[in-house]
């Protein structure tokens, strides 16, 4: 059984029942996001640091007393979250930093940390009897939703921009997902998946528009508490497009704090590219966010109007985090890092968090003795183009060892 307690309004903090509302608050309309509220005092009745040692399922449903699930056999057959957090030594060494990990996403079945999410939106579609569900994305997360589906042999139409990296297409497709690209933007394929919504009664998955988006993502973050053993970092660093995965990482703080399992939360930082920071210029200022024309490689994180921009902004603030942008030169050259330094293959967003890291050191912002966790996101066969961009072209050469020679002596 599901222990939330209520959904709350972030704009005018009406509070409703779940069986009450699907979405928004309907006060509020689409930009009344709602907020999962759990009862903390039954879930510590299930949930403990000693029933966790004992536990041996390691993907994201080991943290089922604190998911926004009704009915665990609507579960499906991904397995998803258990992904590694690497303590990388190497990378240490080189930036003179003492105390770094990494978190790899890009590792879940699709290839990033969306599956998390839709993992939730499957369950909770299953649960309302919805076998169609649809959901407007730059990719990941609708390849996240498309691979869902098809595990469970529901349907999905899914709204991306026709710009959109082809890799991510191409997951679609081989998913057997419906799939519209949109002429137009993120934020245009977004709005039209709402209205597909209201016109066909799809269930829909859109990030800061259904309220249990941000509790699929939140375990990474439980994942990461676990894999500290309960020491919380310094800071964690998290590429930013609508917000909904740092509010994740905020929530998962906030849950295992509110059980009593940490004893502080750590300083959030949303990580943008220069042509699209509406989230980082809003932290960094009076925390009023406004739209903006994205302009970079990092499709994922490429979004002008951040659906969840109230609670993303009020997050990092309340850690008394901060924000951060980077350019699409330092995201290649950080693809290109993880990869030849780590062996971390990241697409361009989910390089971003690390290259906003390496930047805030470089800056002085944060302490080589801090503690840092980073996430990566998304994996680099997201989009091949932008991977070859970082990585180079290979040696062309003819098919005999003379050839070798000659591109030895010239490297």
């Amino acid at each position: 059984m599901s222990y939330v307690k209520k959904l709350k309004c972030l704009l005018c903090s009406a509070e409703y029942k779940p069986e009450d509302v699907k979405y928004t608050c309907p006060k509020c309309g689409n930009d009344g996001i709602l907020e999962v509220i759990y009862d903390y005092k039954e879930i510590k009745n299930h949930l403990s640091k000693n029933s966790l040692k004992q536990n041996n399922l390691f993907d994201m449903w080991r943290y089922l007393p604190l998911l926004p699930v009704n009915d665990q056999s609507k579960i499906g057959p991904q397995e998803v979250g258990g992904t590694p957090l690497y303590e990388p030594e190497r990378i240490k060494k080189d930036l003179g930093v003492n105390f770094l990990w990494i978190k790899d996403d890009g590792r879940n079945p699709t290839a990033s940390l969306k599956d998390r999410a839709s993992a939730i939106a499957v369950v909770k579609a299953q649960e309302l009897d919805e076998p169609t569900l649809t959901c407007a994305s730059t990719g990941n997360a609708a390849s996240s939703l498309a691979g869902a589906c098809a595990s469970l042999g529901l349907k999905s139409y899914i709204f991306v921009p026709k710009t959109a990296p082809r890799a991510k297409i191409a997951q679609l497709l081989v998913f057997g997902s419906n799939v519209f690209a949109v002429n137009g933007t993120y934020d245009e394929a977004f709005d039209l998946s709402i209205k597909a919504t209201e016109e066909f009664g799809w269930y829909n998955r859109n990030t800061a528009f259904n309220p249990y988006m941000v509790e699929g993502k939140k375990t990474v973050a439980l994942e990461i508490i676990e894999q500290m053993n309960f020491d919380v970092p310094d800071y964690v660093f998290v590429p930013v497009g609508d917000g909904c995965i740092i509010s994740g990482v905020a929530k998962g703080y906030r849950d295992m704090f509110n059980l009593g399992f940490i004893d502080k939360i750590p300083k959030l930082v949303a990580v943008q590219a220069k042509g699209c920071k509406p989230i980082v210029d809003a932290v960094n200022g009076d925390g009023k966010v406004h739209f903006v024309v994205p302009h970079t490689i990092a499709d994922s994180i490429a979004v002008g109007i951040p659906r969840n921009r109230i609670m993303a902004v009020r997050d990092v603030k309340e850690s008394t985090g901060f924000g951060i942008s980077v350019s699409d030169d330092e995201i290649l050259g950080t693809i290109k890092y993880l990869g030849s330094i780590q062996g971390i293959f990241a697409e361009p967003a989910g390089a971003t968090g690390f290259a906003g890291f390496v930047k805030s050191i470089r800056q002085g912002i944060i302490s080589k003795n801090d503690k840092v966790v980073v996430l990566i996101t998304g994996n680099g066969l997201k989009d091949v183009e932008s991977a070859i961009r970082a990585g180079g072209e290979p040696l062309i050469i003819d098919p005999n060892i003379d050839a070798v020679k000659k591109a030895l002596k010239n490297d």
